[in-house]
Order: structure tokens, then sequence, then C-alpha cells
């Protein structure tokens, strides 16, 4: 007999349902309250969940997010309203749904109740509507996200809003067939504020997600460069011998805005400048924020030096100082980069070594600080790959990254006046944010003789070639004397 058509989607369903009605048994949600602040690269959603058990000693609240909502999720975070430590998460992609298992701070009993707050930051969850624009014409995007916010505990009432930085919104999604879950109005328009719901009696079958569940999209003005950084290369290089720490990005930059329609106008351009009036989606210049005691900046892409920067640097302060202070560095690249466009450009610094470095007598080791990347406002790193270039002679080599990465090796980096090479660890990474400006460490030994080798390797080459050149004045190569 022959499969009829709405077999599979039934197995789907059954075999989910399980899994959610269990852990609907446990928590209620009083209320849940979503809140997305557009950007252009960058999208930032922070969902509240006002969470009641129904069941005594539960320690374990499920969050789900659709498989959609998870792709374009590169940070999150959980944790109770109004602190500041994390919640652990362990995350389960094998059901339909991606679950997120929240370790609660205390066992809560019946009745009682808890606000969690889970933090993501989204990459590539807007795009350029309509996709090209002349120089004087705005810049627009589109966002589209679940109008539901789905979970596996019922659900009493929840909204969600989503914020634009201007008022100026062109359009956004009216829900249909959500009449039953309504008392006040579907949506409302406040400024740059777009509120959906409240809605009431959100259930957690699947029947309900696959009746009622739809997309929703707003249409707004983004008056700042939609920035794209598809690959950076850091290389940080330890100098014991200089008491140096020597850190270089190779930045490949791309402007993910509307790409130019028609031809370039410089005229136009500098009339722009000139009126302060210049298009949202330009980028004419950027600003970067570095550690402080910065000397020998450099800036440069595949012409050479460029010119137009300025760096205020800040004085050095002592490792593990609480202290904000920072270094800034004022970029304009060599030509303003529209929609579109790509930039590959080059910046390099020194710190000095103290900043970055403890060592613990007893034991010997050295331990390194580097941080993973320098951000530059509003900007995804597609991909990243941080080099650490350790001391020649460093054995013992540990590190820990701030957050799960990709991959990590270790090779051998052969600089002038290496003899073996210097022990260097690489890691790779994904879609990072400004949420993942954290720090590497690394510790590592360096034995005396490892100290003394260069010095010794540089004192026998200079040896052998004076003695060469002594034994060679000694040398007649005429084949008859005088």
């Amino acid at each position: 007999m022959a499969r009829r058509w709405w077999t599979l989607p039934l197995l789907l369903v059954s075999a989910l349902a399980p899994s959610f009605s269990l852990a609907g048994l446990a928590f209620e949600n009083t209320a849940i309250v979503r809140t997305i602040e557009l950007g252009g690269s960058l999208v930032h959603v922070s969902t509240t969940y006002a969470v009641k058990a129904l069941e005594p000693g539960q320690t374990t609240y499920q969050i789900a997010l659709s498989k959609a909502e998870r792709a374009k999720t590169s940070w999150l975070e959980a944790k109770v309203k109004g602190q500041t430590t994390p919640l652990e998460l362990n995350e389960d992609e094998s059901s339909t749904e991606h679950l997120l298992s929240v370790s609660l701070p205390k066992a809560l009993a019946v009745n009682g109740t808890l606000n969690l707050v889970l933090e993501t930051v989204q990459t590539h969850a807007t795009h350029p509507f309509p996709e090209q624009a002349t120089q004087k014409e705005p810049q627009l995007l589109k966002y589209e996200t679940n109008l539901f916010t789905i979970s596996p505990y019922t659900t009493l009432v929840q909204r969600t809003k989503i914020k634009s930085i201007t008022p100026n919104v062109i359009s956004y999604t009216t829900p249909h067939d959500v009449d039953s879950f309504v008392r006040d109005g579907s949506v409302t328009k406040s400024g740059g504020t777009i509120t959906y719901g409240p809605y009431h009696d959100i259930q957690t079958d699947t029947d309900f997600v696959a009746k009622y569940q739809q997309s929703v999209s707003v249409h707004y003005s983004f008056d700042y460069p939609v920035l794209e950084a598809e690959t950076l290369h850091r290389t940080a290089e330890i100098s014991h011998w200089g008491s140096n720490l020597n850190i270089e990005d190779k930045i490949h930059l791309h402007n993910a805005g509307p790409t130019l329609k028609g031809h370039f106008s410089r005229l136009e351009y500098q009339s722009q400048i000139y009126h302060r009036r210049q298009a949202p989606h330009i980028l004419s210049d950027f600003t970067l924020h570095l550690p402080p005691g910065v000397t020998n900046a450099y800036f440069y892409d595949q012409n050479g030096n460029v010119s137009t920067s300025h760096l205020r640097a800040a004085p050095s302060v002592a490792k593990g100082s609480k202290a904000t202070q920072y270094s800034v560095l004022e970029l304009r690249p060599r030509y303003p980069v529209l929609g579109g466009w790509n930039y590959s450009y080059t910046i390099g610094f020194d710190t000095p070594l103290q900043d970055s470095v403890g060592y613990d007598v007893k034991n010997g080791i050295y331990v390194v600080g580097v941080p993973v990347m320098t951000n530059i406002p509003g900007t995804v790193v597609n991909n990243a790959e941080v080099k650490i270039i350790l001391p020649e002679g460093a054995t013992n080599i540990k590190s820990v990254s701030p957050f799960p990465e990709l991959s990590n090796s270790m090779s051998t980096h052969i600089s002038y006046l290496d003899t073996a090479g210097r022990p260097a660890v690489t890691f790779t990474y994904r879609d990072l944010t400004y949420k993942h400006a954290g720090i590497i460490y690394v510790s590592y030994q360096v034995p005396l003789s490892a100290h003394l080798k260069k010095a010794v390797s540089v004192g026998a080459a200079f040896f052998s070639l004076f003695a060469f050149a002594f034994m060679a004045r000694r040398v007649d190569l005429n084949l008859h004397k005088k």
C-alpha cells in the first residue's frame, strides 16, 4: 500500500511531541518578552523568560530555538535577570528544534519563580533592500524573524519588540490568523519600535506551531555602513630579548550594504563631505581601540603605507590593572569603501611585554594573554585565524581559548636569527562579534639554555666569520712567487 503524503509529517510530530510534553510538565512561562535591536551586520536579541515551576526540585530549564535562528546566532549567554554570572548551557541538536538546557542556580520548589534572560547576537541576519543604491540614496535593510517565541512549556503571555535605531521604519508585517490570541491589538508602532502582541495562551504542541507560526519582517533605514571582515589573520609574536609583544592584523574588509548603482562620482562624494550629508553606506573612516602603551603603530594596504591615520597612545598600565585606558587609532582608508566594495589592509603595533605576560617563579612558567581581535565597531568577522608565536626553545606549551574554536594546531615558525625555529599555536574561529573580544592565554616554559641559544648562535656566527677572514688573509693563491 502506498504511503500517504501526510504520514511523514505525523511521524515527525509524534517523534518530537514526547520530548516537549515531558518537559512541559515541569515549568510554565508566565511571560516571555523578546527584544530585538536592529543593526547592520549584527543584531542583538534579548529574551526574558518569567519561569514558574510546576514540580518540586527543578534544576534544569530548557530553551528552544529554531534551526534557522540557531544557524545565524554566533553568540549566546543565559543569566538570571539582574545578575552578571552566566549560567551553564548544554546544547542538544538532535531534535527538530535546537534545545538549550540551562542549569539553574538553585532548585525551584512548586510555584517557585525565576526570571531568566537569554542574550544572543545574530550575524548575517539582515540584507539590503533594495540591493542597489546610488551615492545619494538612503540605505534600507530588511530583517525577518518568527512571530512566536517557541518553548517546550506553555506560555501565558508573550510579546516581541523590534527596535530600530532611527524612527524611519519603511514597513512591517501585520500577522494573520492570530485573533484568538490577541485582546488589544496584533501589532503596534511607536517611533522606531514595532511591538507584536501581547499574545495569550501559547501552547507547546507542534500542531500549534505548524498552524500559527509565521514569519514577520521589518524594512528600516540604517545610517551606518554594513561591514564584514571576510578574513582576519592576527599574528602575535613574543620576544623576551626585546621585552616586546608585536601584534599584526591582515584584514580583508567588505562593505555588505547595497551595491553602488551607476558609477562613482568623486565630485559628488566631496560635495557630500563638505555639506556633511555623506551617504550612510559609504565607509570613509573608522576608529579602533588598542591596548595602552602602544608604540610603533603602522597602517598600510596593497599600495603601500597609508599616511591618513592618527594614533593617540595611552600610557602603559600594570598587568591586571582595572584601569579602562586604551589607545585610539583613527584610520582613513585610501579610498571610500562603498557598498559591495572591498578593502584589504594591514595594521600592527608593539606593546611592552610586561603588560601581557606573567611569570610563576616557583614553577618557571610564563603566561601570556593575547586578545583574539581588535573590534571594528559593528563588524562581524567571518573567518579569523590567530597565530601566537612563542620564543624559541619554549616547551610545555598549554593554551586556553575564551570560547570554543573551530580548530587549534601547533607549528614551527622560522624567523631571522633562529636555529630550530619558534613554536607557534594557531586558533581558527568563525563569525566573531564584539562579544568575542576575549583573551587567549598561553603558558610555556623557557629554559636558561634557550635564552642563551640566540646569543651563542650569533656569537658563533660572528666568530666563524672573523676566523674565516683571518685564515683567508694567510692563504696564498698565486701560482708563482715574485
